[in-house]
């Protein structure tokens, strides 16, 4: 006998449908699988065999051959154990269902219970994209799933209750999981708590308002990690797709959990500095996101800069400009978004005292440009806001005036991106930083003084065309911030000045 039911498979956050075939004949037994299946789908003979005589069933003696289509398509991982459990009953008489617009998913354990499994998001979109009016998933993804409107998730947590659902003897109601967005994100503190350090601030408000890559230079104890863990406290809340695309990656990754079905708060990454390139833009047999990826619509922040491997952080080069990174692997080439605001903090030299005012660099010049060349300038020119953190004063640690809050600085970073949302209103722009080259005449309308100020410190400061670019465009966040349109020469100075570290550390 034949039985199909519907299934979902997954390549890269793309979703595709899978057919589980299954034939029954009479010969001698055998249970084979086929259609470019993993070892953990290989291995769904021994759990499926367990869980139907565990759950009260019997297992057909006969040769059962299980095909998953389309067959010229690598499947993996466990989650069809339990439409292939359904097909074997169906296809031996033992249960009548109907599983028509059903996609089933879910792993098995030998006892009958249907466990969770990675990537429910984005295969509960794709059966919903796909016409699908139904999806059964473990009752641990049912949170996740239950966030997609349109098609309705029915969560399950053993075998009986699938068939007692598609049965018609239980009834089960549709999961669904009311979509809240989390307007902050305090638990890393408040910048009321940083100390003397206006100009700096003043630069991270600028690089959050416009989503701007941030560099932060500095001597030890000079707060620059202290500065750069707080900027979630700052940045506005994710959109409900961004949550949706930022979720979607974190339920391929497996880090979603039961209670916390969403990315309701924009993710903050900081890998150490010996984290390989492979764990940084991600890979695998079967590719799966790195850090750059679980970064996406948050902050990747990156903490002694120089520190990391070369190959590791020139693999952030070409994801930084066109916010998604592609790996090619035997297995398949898969594809990942990574629309990142990179923040990264370093010392000057390896003692850390180059460049300071009272203390001196006890590092030889040459160590200090070898230090420094471990920043290449390709990678220093994607870095558009460069902040200079200096030594804090005693008479700033002990004063007991009131430093800028979080929150006030949250709510003029706010206004700022309301005046961005509304200006590329029917675009794909998300933010200033996110201006395409052809159209930052159209949306970056500079006066005749800034244009002539521009042209000056193009020459004088050997800009390249990128840099030329992204000077504007922070140009453009600070004419945000001030609620101006057309940006004059007091925004272009300002942005010019964000990149003077070049000049001061990278001068040879």
């Amino acid at each position: 006998m034949y039985t199909l039911i519907q299934s979902m498979g997954l390549e890269g956050v793309n979703a595709f449908p899978v057919g589980v075939e299954v034939s029954q004949v009479r010969s001698l037994p055998g249970f084979d699988i086929v259609g470019l299946p993993d070892t953990a789908i290989k291995e769904s003979r021994d759990r499926v065999r367990a869980a139907i005589k565990g759950c009260g069933f019997t297992f057909p003696g006969v040769k059962i051959t299980v095909n998953l289509t389309p067959a010229d398509k690598r499947k993996s991982g466990p989650l069809y154990d339990l439409p292939i459990l359904l097909a074997v009953l169906q296809a031996s008489g033992q249960i009548n269902i109907d599983l028509r617009d059903t996609a089933v998913l879910g792993e098995l354990s030998l006892f009958g219970d249907i466990r969770p499994v990675r990537g429910i998001l984005p295969m509960t979109i794709g059966a919903r994209d796909r016409g699908y009016s139904r999806i059964i998933v473990p009752a641990a993804n049912a949170g996740e799933s239950g966030l997609i409107k349109g098609i309705d998730v029915i969560g399950v947590s053993h075998i009986h209750e699938v068939v007692g659902y598609l049965s018609g003897s239980l009834d089960i109601t549709p999961t669904v999981t009311p979509f809240r967005i989390e307007t902050s994100a305090f638990e890393a503190g408040d910048f009321s708590d940083v100390k003397g350090q206006a100009p700096a601030l003043r630069g991270m408000e600028v690089a959050a308002s416009g989503g701007h890559n941030l560099l932060l230079v500095g001597p030890p104890g000079s707060g620059k990690s202290m500065l750069a863990k707080r900027i979630p406290t700052v940045l506005p809340p994710l959109s409900v797709g961004e949550a949706i695309e930022t979720t979607n990656i974190y339920s391929i990754s497996g880090l979603l959990s039961e209670s916390n079905p969403v990315v309701s708060v924009r993710p903050f990454r900081s890998p150490h500095h010996t984290v390989s390139s492979a764990a940084l833009s991600g890979g695998g047999s079967v590719p799966r996101p790195g850090e750059i990826s679980l970064a996406h619509n948050g902050v990747l922040f990156l903490d002694e800069f120089a520190e990391f491997h070369r190959d590791a952080m020139e693999t952030l080069r070409q994801p930084m400009e066109d916010g998604k990174i592609t790996i090619h692997r035997a297995a398949g080439t898969m594809t990942f978004p990574c629309s990142i605001m990179l923040v990264a903090a370093m010392n000057p030299c390896p003692c850390g005292y180059f460049g300071h005012p009272t203390k001196e660099c006890v590092c030889s010049p040459n160590k200090v440009e070898n230090y420094l060349a471990k920043i290449s300038g390709p990678m220093l020119d994607r870095i558009d806001v460069q902040i200079d953190v200096r030594p804090v004063a005693f008479d700033a640690l002990k004063s007991d005036e009131p430093e800028t809050s979080s929150k006030e600085i949250r709510e003029r970073i706010l206004k700022a991106r309301l005046i961005q949302s509304q200006r590329y209103e029917g675009t794909d722009i998300s933010c200033n930083a996110k201006i395409p080259p052809g159209l930052m005449r159209k949306f970056c309308p500079v006066t005749e003084r800034a244009s002539n100020l521009l042209e000056k410190a193009f020459d004088s400061m050997g800009m390249s065309a990128r840099t030329y670019d992204r000077v504007i465009k922070v140009a453009r966040t600070i004419a945000d911030i001030d609620g101006e349109e057309t940006l004059d020469a007091i925004h272009i100075g300002e942005a010019i000045q964000y990149r003077n570290l070049d000049r001061k550390y990278w001068r040879n």
